[in-house]
Protein backbone atom coordinates (compact mmCIF):
# COMPACT_ATOMS: atom_id res chain seq x y z
CA UNK A 1 0.00 0.00 0.00
CA UNK A 2 1.62 3.27 -1.11
CA UNK A 3 1.32 6.34 1.04
CA UNK A 4 1.71 9.96 0.12
CA UNK A 5 4.98 11.55 1.21
CA UNK A 6 4.80 13.48 4.46
CA UNK A 7 6.15 16.99 4.82
CA UNK A 8 9.49 16.93 6.61
CA UNK A 9 9.08 20.20 8.51
CA UNK A 10 6.93 20.80 11.52
CA UNK A 11 7.17 24.59 11.80
CA UNK A 12 3.39 24.74 12.00
CA UNK A 13 3.29 23.16 15.47
CA UNK A 14 2.59 25.06 18.68
CA UNK A 15 3.63 23.62 22.05
CA UNK A 16 1.87 24.80 25.21
CA UNK A 17 0.92 23.61 28.66
CA UNK A 18 -2.51 22.00 28.57
CA UNK A 19 -5.29 23.51 30.66
CA UNK A 20 -8.40 22.02 32.20
CA UNK A 21 -10.35 23.34 29.19
CA UNK A 22 -8.37 20.85 27.05
CA UNK A 23 -9.33 17.72 29.01
CA UNK A 24 -12.09 16.48 26.68
CA UNK A 25 -9.97 16.95 23.54
CA UNK A 26 -6.96 15.29 25.17
CA UNK A 27 -8.94 12.24 26.33
CA UNK A 28 -10.32 11.84 22.81
CA UNK A 29 -6.83 12.12 21.30
CA UNK A 30 -5.26 9.61 23.71
CA UNK A 31 -8.09 7.12 23.24
CA UNK A 32 -7.91 7.45 19.44
CA UNK A 33 -4.15 6.80 19.44
CA UNK A 34 -4.30 3.60 21.50
CA UNK A 35 -7.74 2.01 21.62
CA UNK A 36 -10.45 0.78 19.31
CA UNK A 37 -10.71 0.81 15.54
CA UNK A 38 -9.63 4.46 15.15
CA UNK A 39 -6.24 3.58 16.63
CA UNK A 40 -5.59 1.00 13.90
CA UNK A 41 -4.99 3.88 11.45
CA UNK A 42 -1.72 4.53 13.28
CA UNK A 43 1.07 2.21 14.36
CA UNK A 44 0.92 2.86 18.14
CA UNK A 45 -2.36 1.01 18.63
CA UNK A 46 -2.78 -1.26 21.63
CA UNK A 47 -6.11 -2.55 20.33
CA UNK A 48 -4.78 -6.11 19.94
CA UNK A 49 -3.54 -6.37 23.53
CA UNK A 50 -5.91 -4.13 25.49
CA UNK A 51 -9.61 -3.27 25.33
CA UNK A 52 -11.39 -0.68 27.41
CA UNK A 53 -10.15 2.81 27.98
CA UNK A 54 -6.61 4.17 28.09
CA UNK A 55 -7.37 7.15 30.30
CA UNK A 56 -10.25 9.20 31.65
CA UNK A 57 -11.01 12.89 32.24
CA UNK A 58 -10.04 12.64 35.92
CA UNK A 59 -6.62 11.17 35.11
CA UNK A 60 -5.87 13.80 32.48
CA UNK A 61 -7.05 16.65 34.75
CA UNK A 62 -4.86 15.31 37.55
CA UNK A 63 -1.74 15.52 35.35
CA UNK A 64 -2.67 19.05 34.22
CA UNK A 65 -3.21 20.36 37.76
CA UNK A 66 -0.37 18.58 39.58
CA UNK A 67 2.38 21.02 40.62
CA UNK A 68 5.12 18.52 39.64
CA UNK A 69 3.88 17.78 36.14
CA UNK A 70 3.00 19.29 32.79
CA UNK A 71 0.87 17.98 30.02
CA UNK A 72 2.26 19.41 26.80
CA UNK A 73 -0.42 20.02 24.22
CA UNK A 74 0.78 20.13 20.62
CA UNK A 75 -1.41 22.10 18.24
CA UNK A 76 -1.58 22.46 14.50
CA UNK A 77 -3.96 25.06 13.09
CA UNK A 78 -5.57 25.49 16.53
CA UNK A 79 -6.34 21.77 16.97
CA UNK A 80 -4.61 19.51 19.49
CA UNK A 81 -2.88 16.80 17.44
CA UNK A 82 -0.50 15.34 20.05
CA UNK A 83 0.37 15.46 23.74
CA UNK A 84 2.74 14.12 26.36
CA UNK A 85 3.04 14.11 30.12
CA UNK A 86 6.19 15.28 31.90
CA UNK A 87 6.38 14.59 35.64
CA UNK A 88 9.28 15.80 37.75
CA UNK A 89 10.45 12.96 40.02
CA UNK A 90 13.58 14.12 41.81
CA UNK A 91 16.62 13.56 39.59
CA UNK A 92 14.61 12.56 36.52
CA UNK A 93 11.46 13.35 34.60
CA UNK A 94 8.88 10.69 33.78
CA UNK A 95 7.56 10.80 30.20
CA UNK A 96 4.09 9.39 29.64
CA UNK A 97 0.64 9.85 28.13
CA UNK A 98 2.34 10.30 24.74
CA UNK A 99 -0.20 10.39 21.94
CA UNK A 100 -0.12 11.50 18.31
CA UNK A 101 -3.28 11.60 16.21
CA UNK A 102 -3.38 8.29 14.26
CA UNK A 103 -3.81 10.13 10.95
CA UNK A 104 -0.51 11.98 11.56
CA UNK A 105 1.60 9.05 12.79
CA UNK A 106 4.60 8.07 10.73
CA UNK A 107 5.27 11.66 9.59
CA UNK A 108 8.14 12.41 11.99
CA UNK A 109 5.96 14.31 14.45
CA UNK A 110 6.86 12.00 17.34
CA UNK A 111 10.58 12.76 17.02
CA UNK A 112 9.90 16.51 17.14
CA UNK A 113 7.68 16.14 20.21
CA UNK A 114 10.21 13.90 22.02
CA UNK A 115 12.96 16.49 21.43
CA UNK A 116 10.74 19.29 22.77
CA UNK A 117 9.75 17.16 25.80
CA UNK A 118 13.42 16.49 26.60
CA UNK A 119 14.28 20.19 26.19
CA UNK A 120 11.37 21.14 28.47
CA UNK A 121 12.48 18.60 31.12
CA UNK A 122 15.98 20.10 31.12
CA UNK A 123 14.89 23.74 31.21
CA UNK A 124 11.91 23.44 33.58
CA UNK A 125 13.51 21.12 36.15
CA UNK A 126 17.19 20.72 35.24
CA UNK A 127 16.58 17.01 34.65
CA UNK A 128 19.46 14.87 33.46
CA UNK A 129 17.42 11.72 32.70
CA UNK A 130 14.09 10.93 31.14
CA UNK A 131 12.30 7.75 32.25
CA UNK A 132 9.31 6.00 30.73
CA UNK A 133 7.59 2.65 31.03
CA UNK A 134 6.44 0.71 27.98
CA UNK A 135 4.47 -2.52 27.81
CA UNK A 136 7.26 -5.03 27.25
CA UNK A 137 5.55 -6.87 24.37
CA UNK A 138 5.45 -3.66 22.30
CA UNK A 139 8.64 -4.50 20.38
CA UNK A 140 8.11 -2.05 17.52
CA UNK A 141 7.41 0.83 19.92
CA UNK A 142 10.41 -0.01 22.12
CA UNK A 143 12.62 -0.14 19.02
CA UNK A 144 11.34 3.33 18.04
CA UNK A 145 12.34 4.69 21.47
CA UNK A 146 15.72 2.97 21.24
CA UNK A 147 16.34 4.82 17.96
CA UNK A 148 15.66 8.04 19.91
CA UNK A 149 18.40 7.15 22.42
CA UNK A 150 16.38 5.37 25.12
CA UNK A 151 17.83 2.17 26.54
CA UNK A 152 16.07 -0.86 27.92
CA UNK A 153 16.89 -1.44 31.57
CA UNK A 154 15.33 -4.89 32.05
CA UNK A 155 13.55 -3.46 35.13
CA UNK A 156 9.98 -4.68 34.98
CA UNK A 157 6.89 -3.67 36.91
CA UNK A 158 3.61 -5.56 36.88
CA UNK A 159 0.69 -4.60 34.67
CA UNK A 160 -2.28 -3.64 36.89
CA UNK A 161 -4.50 -6.60 36.02
CA UNK A 162 -8.00 -6.12 37.38
CA UNK A 163 -7.83 -2.30 37.33
CA UNK A 164 -9.91 -1.33 34.30
CA UNK A 165 -8.61 2.27 34.47
CA UNK A 166 -5.61 0.89 32.56
CA UNK A 167 -7.59 -1.16 30.07
CA UNK A 168 -8.83 -4.72 29.82
CA UNK A 169 -5.91 -7.02 28.93
CA UNK A 170 -6.35 -9.46 26.05
CA UNK A 171 -3.35 -11.55 27.16
CA UNK A 172 -1.79 -12.62 30.44
CA UNK A 173 1.88 -11.75 29.90
CA UNK A 174 1.79 -7.95 30.09
CA UNK A 175 4.29 -5.99 32.16
CA UNK A 176 6.01 -2.62 31.93
CA UNK A 177 9.71 -2.15 31.19
CA UNK A 178 11.59 0.94 32.30
CA UNK A 179 13.38 2.81 29.49
CA UNK A 180 15.90 5.55 30.34
CA UNK A 181 17.72 8.27 28.40
CA UNK A 182 20.42 10.70 29.50
CA UNK A 183 19.21 14.16 28.48
CA UNK A 184 21.59 16.52 30.26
Amino acid sequence: MATAPHPSTHDDLTFRDATEADVEALVGLIESAYRGDDSRAGWTTEADILDGRRTDPEGVAEVITSPDSKLLAVEREGRIVACCQLEHRGDHVYFGMFAVSPALQGAGLGKVIMAEAERTARTAWGAREMHMTVISVRDELIAWYERRGYRRTGKMSPFPYGDERFGIPQRDDLQFELLVKQIG
